[in-house]
């Protein structure tokens, strides 16, 4: 069978890049002719990604559709005669965006307008999680399931040496609380703050909080985020924001790690949590929106936002070396429903029922 993907942008590093190539590779491991096609791909991708301008685009019996944002590719694929089934990754509510870009305002709106275009044109809708699955139901689609993102969790664990990173980040005997993801408003990058300086006040003030991931994606906001600093005079050397990084520099993050830190009110699925489990590396996380559910119990969650609460819950996290075992213990247990088998078996499903005989 010829179970082919589309995915409008293929980035490298990307979530949705990541896991359609590994879910592109199970498929071939389980039999079938596979394929991704992409509007536009990275120069490192060039090769391994197919342009859709192929005529072979057109020619799975199953087609896997990427959504995240609007593009071509959405018409296109609902004008498919056979096979449709839709992953839907999340969009981000465009009013996280209007206080600082028009653009991704908009974007987002379309994004989300586009998305009901495809409501009774798909043989079978996924969400990467139950969140999104209740949110395509919520929308019309049907029938519904969840088919979890596919996350490389290899380049996380594969052993990596950066003595000059690693010196960096064991100086001034600071501990580490990490958070990976593009800077963006619906990240709450400023409660990172107010919670450092909460830490600070009742904690500890030897700490560095790190930011793994793009911070021109909404530059008005990163913006906003260096103004605040320095409105409340926060020592600089104590917020690193790296920009994107290699993935073995990313491993070495997660290694010198004592915390990770979500404190997102919109996600879909955060795939970092994954990694951050998979890093032993124990999560402090708000519970909003697929978090509660990606973590299913594991990680330390709270709700509401308190910050007294969660500066309290972080020193805990960073220095009570019991209940740290026990949350990485339960992790560990967690990070297993995640496997690759599952994966490969949720996809078997998909191949042999992919319209309403697919349980997820």
């Amino acid at each position: 069978m010829i179970v082919n993907q589309w995915v409008p942008a293929a980035h490298k590093g990307d979530a949705i890049g990541d896991s359609s190539r590994k879910m592109r590779d199970m498929l071939r491991a389980l039999g079938h002719q596979s394929e991704i096609y992409a509007l536009t791909i990275d120069d490192v991708l060039k090769g391994d990604v197919l342009p859709f301008s192929d005529a072979s685009a057109h020619g799975g019996d199953i087609t896997i559709f990427h959504y995240a944002l609007p593009s071509p590719m959405t018409e296109a694929f609902a004008r498919l005669p056979q096979g449709r089934v839709l992953q839907y990754h999340n969009v981000t509510p465009a009013s996280y965006f209007a206080p600082f870009d028009p653009a991704l305002f908009r974007l987002a709106s379309l994004a989300r307008a586009e998305l009901g275009s495809l409501v009774g044109r798909v043989d079978l809708a996924l969400g990467v999680s139950e969140f999104n699955r209740a949110e395509l139901e919520g929308m019309g689609f049907a029938p519904t399931g969840v088919l979890p993102l596919s996350v490389d969790l290899a380049r996380i664990t594969r052993p990596a040496s950066r003595p000059a990173l690693e010196k960096v980040l064991t100086s001034n005997n600071a501990i580490n609380f990490l958070f990976v993801g593009r800077i963006a408003p619906n990240k709450k990058i400023e409660d990172h703050l107010k919670l450092a300086e909460q830490y600070k006040r009742y904690i500890d003030e030897y700490y560095r909080f790190i930011f793994v991931g793009k911070y021109d994606a909404v530059p008005a906001y990163y913006s906003s985020i260096r103004a605040m600093m320095a409105q409340f005079r926060l020592p600089v050397d104590r917020f690193i924001f790296t920009g994107p990084v290699p993935d073995e520099e990313l491993a070495v993050y997660y290694r010198h790690a004592a915390v990770y830190i979500s404190l997102s009110e919109h996600e879909g699925f955060c795939a970092p949590l994954l990694e951050a489990m998979a890093a032993d590396v124990p999560v402090l996380a708000y519970a909003a929106a697929a978090v509660p559910e990606t973590l299913g119990g594991a990680g330390v969650q709270f709700a509401p936002k308190d910050m007294e609460l969660a500066a309290e819950l972080l020193g805990m996290l960073a220095f009570d070396d019991q209940l740290r075992a026990r949350v990485i213990a339960r992790q560990r247990e967690r990070l297993s429903d995640f496997s690759d088998l599952r994966i490969e078996q949720a996809l078997s499903r998909l191949v042999a029922h992919p319209g309403s005989g697919y349980t997820s």
